[in-house]
């Protein structure tokens, strides 16, 4: 490549020159610059590397050193925990060596008052125990600390024991009987809590089974509660019976007088009243059971009905029965309060029963739950049974005496019992079956008993005897019949429970089942039947009777009261059950009695009729025959009036209604025939004498016939 040479002038050359000159004097200078920086760069580098070397040097003298001392030091460290360790492990198994001599004192004061210290001491002996077992089995050091664990044991127990028996306590009468009070005019009953135990001491309670349970390995505990339990249970229902004994009959008051102070708005509950009264039934029955089968009493027993009030003839045997059973009534009134204390005692059992399980759930382990509450029932349980099955007996023997208001005295406990029962089975659910099997057994006795009586009854009503001495001279009602209709009436207020009874035996044998309809046509059959029975025989006791009439009032007015005591009483309903015309039945027999009673004055009225009458004009003379003929007939008439009303007045009719329908009825027969006789005889001269043969007037004659029956003669 050629360079274009151009002509530079020479002061422009020489300037370039000193440019480039001055230029490569600076570059020079600074080469040099970066020379002698190098250069010191160089010696900082080996010193800097001189430097590290030494440093490395004495690290790994230093490294040398150190390592071997930190291996020592923690060598060290680990021997001082190691130390550290076994003294505290030594400490530890020390401490339970000391263990029976630290808790000496406490477990001989024992766990009174102070429970959570003693169980603490207590968890203390367990853990010793617990370490020599498994480290030094042969010490005898664990002989010490097992025989305080025990003692420790034994001494919890004994304090769960005192607890009980200290604070359980009867429950007092007056709460029970709120308890099973019913209040009709409360909507929702008021529940009255039945506290067993203050709730301190139930906490304790419940701690100590706890431990003994999870524990102590014992099982015992469970036994000392139910039996101190089963005891408490067991005086509550006594303490029952005593405040029934002790104020029932002076006061009456059956129920809670308490009530009135805890609910000062509300009226005081009323205690359970078992339907319909026994009392007066009993007294009649009894003493128609001692005489009437035996024959040693005649009269009547009734009970007072509207139309029979008003006889002192009826009143008079009244009297008499109160005179001679005044005793018997005494008895009674103990026998009544007996029955309410047993249905009261019943029904308390039951729910004091379902509060002692309630409580027992809270103290005792879920899977002995059942069994002890069946071993806390047994007793108050068995003890009612026995009562029960004790009544049971004595009804039997007072059958056997043929006393069959016993009967009187089952209905309303067997009533009360099959009321109960459905709350019974719920209260014994999960009992052995042999608990939970006695009430059901002693409602079958009952039953049983009851029907046997029911029986009985109706066969003693069709056999007894026909005797002379124990017919109402009076031709009133029999005792046998009012007797019977008491009884009866008796059964219309228990006539559920009468016709369960009859069914029972029915379905024994028979295996049907028993319903209400079929249990109401059973009592409707019953009640027949003994209607039967008596008709038949008051028939068979009316002929006892040697007049004819007497037989008729007799039987008249024994059907006349069965009637009205039917309808009064409602049983009339339950007889048409099964005879629907029962009640037309009765009309006629007491119509037909009346029309045998009117047969009676034929031997007088007969005297006055048409028959051997001399037919003669008015004034004629007539034969001595004649005349013979109606002074016959008016002295026959005469006579048979004078006799019959002599003899009739002393027979009773006791309804009111009836007497005068009689007497009306009579006096119309005879008035208007006497009135026709002496019509025809007006103007007939049959004697000198007229007022020796016209003795009565015929007003005079109904004035005779309206004293007939005259009860207060």
């Amino acid at each position: 490549m050629g360079i274009t040479t151009k002509m530079i002038p020479t002061e422009d050359a020489s300037a370039r020159k000193r440019e480039i000159e001055e230029k490569l004097k600076q570059e020079q200078e600074t080469l040099s610059f970066i020379r002698e920086n190098l250069e010191k760069s160089d010696q900082l580098t080996k010193g800097m590397v001189s430097i590290l070397s030494s440093f490395e040097s004495r690290l790994m003298q230093l490294e040398n050193s150190i390592i071997p001392v930190h291996k020592q030091t923690e060598n060290l460290q680990r021997l001082q925990e190691n130390v550290d360790k076994t003294l505290s492990c030594m400490d530890h198994v020390i401490s339970y060596y000391h263990v029976a001599k630290d808790t000496d004192r406490i477990i001989r004061e024992g766990p009174t008052g102070r429970l959570d210290e003693y169980l603490a001491c207590i968890a203390k002996i367990q853990k010793a125990v617990e370490y020599f077992q498994d480290n030094n089995p042969d010490s005898p050091e664990l002989n010490t600390v097992k025989a305080r664990f025990e003692k420790g044991k034994e001494l919890l127990e004994a304090e769960f024991r005192s607890l009980l028996t200290r604070y359980s306590k009867p429950v007092p009468p007056i709460l029970i009987l709120d308890a099973i009070s019913v209040d009709d005019e409360l909507e929702v009953p008021e529940e009255v809590v039945l506290e067993h135990l203050p709730e301190a001491v139930l906490q304790d309670i419940i701690c100590i089974a706890g431990w003994l349970v999870e524990y102590g390995r014992n099982q015992d505990f469970m036994n000392v509660y139910f039996q101190i339990r089963s005891n408490q249970l067991d005086r509550s229902i006594k303490g029952l019976k005593d405040h029934f004994r002790k104020n029932s009959a002076s006061s009456g008051v059956l129920y809670s007088p308490a009530v009135q102070t805890k609910r000062k708005d509300t009226p005081t509950k009323k205690a359970p009243r078992r339907p319909g009264t026994i009392r007066k039934a009993q007294n009649l029955l009894k003493q128609y059971s001692q005489h009437g089968l035996d024959g040693k009493k005649g009269g009547s027993n009734l009970n007072p009905l509207e139309g029979y009030d008003h006889d002192p003839r009826v009143k008079h045997h009244s009297d008499a029965l109160t005179e001679k059973h005044g005793a018997a009534a005494g008895k009674d009134d103990v026998l009544d309060i007996e029955i309410d204390s047993y249905i009261h005692c019943i029904s308390a059992f039951v729910k004091l029963a379902q509060s002692e399980y309630a409580l027992l759930t809270e103290i005792i382990p879920e899977h002995h739950q059942k069994k002890t509450f069946d071993s806390l029932i047994q007793e108050a349980l068995d003890n009612l049974m026995l009562e029960g099955e004790n009544i049971v007996s004595a009804a039997r023997r007072a059958i056997m005496r043929h006393d069959y208001s016993a009967v009187l005295t089952i209905f309303p406990i067997l009533k009360h019992l099959k009321m109960t029962k459905p709350e019974f089975d719920a209260t014994l659910q999960g009992t052995a079956a042999s608990t939970k099997n006695k009430l059901p057994t002693l409602i079958t006795s009952m039953e049983t008993i009851g029907a046997k009586a029911l029986e009985e009854f109706a066969d003693s009503i069709k056999n007894d005897p026909d005797k002379e001495y124990n017919m109402p001279k009076d031709g009133t009602v029999h005792e046998l019949t009012s007797n019977a209709i008491l009884f009866l009436q008796q059964l219309l207020d228990f006539h559920e429970t009468a016709g369960a009874m009859l069914a029972s035996q029915e379905t024994s044998s028979s295996g049907g089942g028993s319903t209400s309809e079929f249990n109401k046509r059973l009592l409707s059959t019953y009640i027949c039947k003994v209607l039967g029975n008596l008709q038949l025989n008051l028939l068979s006791k009316s002929k006892v009777y040697e007049d004819s009439a007497l037989s008729a009032i007799f039987l008249h007015n024994n059907y006349n009261y069965i009637l009205k005591s039917l309808e009064k009483s409602d049983l009339i309903q339950l007889v048409t059950v099964t005879q629907k015309k029962a009640e037309s039945q009765y009309r006629e027999l007491i119509e037909q009695q009346m029309q045998m009673y009117q047969r009676s004055w034929v031997k007088v009225t007969e005297h006055l009729t048409d028959r051997n009458m001399p037919v003669g004009l008015p004034g004629a003379k007539l034969k001595d025959k004649e005349r013979q003929v109606i002074k016959d007939k008016f002295k026959g008439f005469n006579d048979g009036l004078e006799e019959l009303c002599k003899i009739q007045k002393g027979w009773a009719i006791p309804d009111k209604q009836q007497r005068d329908f009689i007497r009306q009825a009579q006096k119309k027969v005879v008035s208007d025939a006497y009135r026709v006789f002496l019509h025809r005889c007006a103007n007939i001269s049959f004697t000198k004498n007229p007022e020796k043969y016209h003795k009565y007037r015929p007003e005079e004659v109904e004035d005779m016939i309206e004293k007939l029956f005259d009860t207060s003669a």
